[in-house]
């Protein structure tokens, strides 16, 4: 009885060890996983803490858009988008394709945000199977183009300048306005 009873014993250890042992690999893998994030968002504010200064963006590349993005949909905004198409399809945190500014109250602008944007490599909105990541978050969409000429993308935000009080990787940031007449006109609706 002893003897059958230890067999049991050792049995049963041998097959709970690897079911304890999973938790903290998991906890260890998640653990791994927050400090990458961590350390490439700390990539992003590093590349883009020099951007704070506006002239230095425009140096490196980053064209600005003449009006602010405002959510047409809801509240928030964007900002005044500045693309660098260099960094299209990157997913180097340190290369972000877009910045996000606001105007700061004294005539100049404010860095407030990131995008990457990563084209959709079969360009149909329906499919998803090549959807990038980064800081563990997926990119959002695929979306159609917002402009004449840019594909099927995903993108991702990160509001590291400002914080958001929707989330630090929504779209939009309910915290930016746009100051009235700074927003692209709608055109008028055909006759």
């Amino acid at each position: 009885m002893l003897r059958s009873l230890a067999l049991v014993l050792t049995t049963t250890a041998s097959l709970a060890l690897p079911a304890l042992a999973a938790p903290a690999t998991v906890a260890a893998d998640s653990a791994t996983d927050a400090g990458r994030a961590a350390a490439a968002r700390a990539a992003v504010y590093a590349a883009t803490a020099r951007y704070q200064q506006h002239s230095n963006a425009v140096k490196a590349g980053y064209v600005p858009d003449k009006y602010c993005v405002a959510n047409r949909s809801g509240a928030g905004a964007l900002g005044y988008p500045h693309f660098n198409h260099a960094y299209d399809n990157s997913v180097d945190p340190a290369k972000p394709a877009a910045l996000f500014y606001e105007d700061d109250g004294h005539g100049g602008k404010r860095l407030t945000g990131v995008q990457w944007v990563v084209f959709d490599r079969d360009g149909n909105p329906a499919t998803d199977d090549d959807r990038p990541t980064m800081f563990g978050m997926p990119f959002k969409g695929p979306n159609r183009g917002n402009f004449p000429g840019q594909p099927v993308h995903y993108a991702l935000h990160l509001w590291l300048w400002k914080k958001n009080p929707q989330g630090a990787y929504e779209t939009f940031n309910t915290a930016v306005t746009c100051l009235p007449g700074t927003t692209r006109p709608v055109p008028a609706p055909p006759a």
